[in-house]
């Protein structure tokens, strides 16, 4: 484990015991201060490093800065601290006070000293809930994002879609890719996203689809941004998952076309060839100056699968990233409804037994069920007449 992640592991450690003695002892007691101001100085310790520190909470799984964690025992117990207050994202931001952390342990403890029972945001931290259900959302006028039109892939700014086609074919002439071209591309979506009525709506233009590296890694980013948004992910690291997501078959344009289109059965020797692109693609993205690592990291880990039956082969305890496995959900389902030269696109109902049917082997359970929902509320909204 990095010294990083030793130091987070010591900042939930921590912030655990005062909470547990806040409950026996409250707040004034000598062993609960000295163990707040302890967490205090692990997490500023932390932060030194970084602009914020993330936590999620989907299911049972904690997630740290995009990153599943092992629950031992006491992550399990902070995990379930977190959901039984209903806390499913915890955001702290440089510059914390010992007041701030005083008040979160508070309020974990249900021994606030004013006897509120409330877990509250404060300047440097940030509580939220994961909602894992399409939200309807209101403007100033009143009106609920269902009624407004729905934003689709055609209305995207055509210059755009034109500049990354162009990057993806310098990369299949192995020039280097221009890394700042496909961060617009991305902006321009989330840009998009923003400006829509509701943007989880705006990928709903993304019906049929050919089987294009260039399409395909398209819609993939439109897709995995849609579930990053849901999970209440925003800014930056918003944009670095829609990067990520947009290069993670990068590696296939390093692979002979004829391969990557063959309308029969792959011969062994090919499927070898196929399963050599997460690594040609990440290394690749290694060698490209401004990428950012996630982009690297999903790049190598798009097929692993959940359980880690995939390829490329690692080792039995690895941790796949967060944006790894909304990617893996993206790309099979785009996969799926995509035409085929040896069959059809799949109905969604068609789609959704089979991606049921791949959740704890290949797929994450319940970023899976969000996905499926949010799918089924965009469907639903677009077959609602006007």
């Amino acid at each position: 484990m990095s010294g990083g992640n030793q130091h987070m592991l010591d900042f939930i450690r921590l912030l655990l015991s005062a909470t547990a003695n806040a409950s026996l002892y409250g707040m004034s007691h000598p062993q609960v201060e000295r163990l707040s101001s302890q967490a205090r100085a692990s997490i500023c310790l932390i932060l030194e490093s970084r602009p914020e520190v993330t936590l999620l909470v989907i299911d049972n799984e904690l997630i740290i800065d995009g990153q599943p964690q092992d629950l031992g025992l006491f992550l399990d117990r902070f995990t379930q601290t977190l959901k039984s207050h209903g806390v499913g994202s915890l955001k702290i931001l440089p510059g914390i006070t010992k007041s701030e952390i005083e008040l979160l342990i508070g309020g974990l403890a249900r021994q606030l000293d004013d006897g509120a029972q409330i877990l509250a945001s404060s300047d440097h931290i940030r509580l939220g809930k994961v909602d894992l259900r399409i939200r309807e959302e209101s403007d100033d006028s009143g009106t609920t994002a269902s009624e407004r039109p729905v934003l689709t892939l055609p209305d995207m700014p055509r210059e755009e879609l034109a500049r990354f086609m162009e990057i993806y074919e310098s990369v299949r002439n192995r020039q280097k890719i221009q890394i700042n071209g496909v961060k617009e591309v991305v902006s321009g979506f989330i840009n998009i996203f923003r400006h829509s009525g509701k943007p989880l709506l705006a990928m709903a233009a993304l019906q049929d689809t050919d089987e294009s590296t260039f399409s395909h890694s398209t819609n993939v980013s439109v897709l995995t941004l849609a579930q990053a948004i849901a999970l209440g992910i925003e800014g930056q690291l918003l944009k670095e998952i829609g990067l990520a997501a947009m290069l993670h078959d990068i590696g296939k344009l390093f692979i002979p076309e004829e391969v990557i289109l063959k309308t029969g059965k792959l011969t062994s020797e090919e499927f070898e060839l196929i399963k050599q692109h997460p690594v040609r693609g990440a290394r690749h993205l290694v060698e490209t100056p401004g990428v950012p690592r996630l982009a690297i990291i999903v790049a190598y880990e798009h097929h692993l699968k959940f359980n880690l039956s995939g390829y490329p082969k690692v080792p039995a305890d690895w941790q796949q990233n967060l944006c790894s496995h909304m990617t893996m959900i993206s790309d099979v389902f785009d996969a799926l409804r995509s035409r085929r030269s040896y069959r059809e696109p799949m109905e969604f109902n068609q789609i959704t037994v089979v991606m049921q049917n791949m959740m704890g082997t290949d797929l994450h359970p319940a970023l899976t069920r969000n996905f499926l929902r949010i799918i089924s509320g965009v469907m639903e909204a677009n077959a609602t007449p006007e």
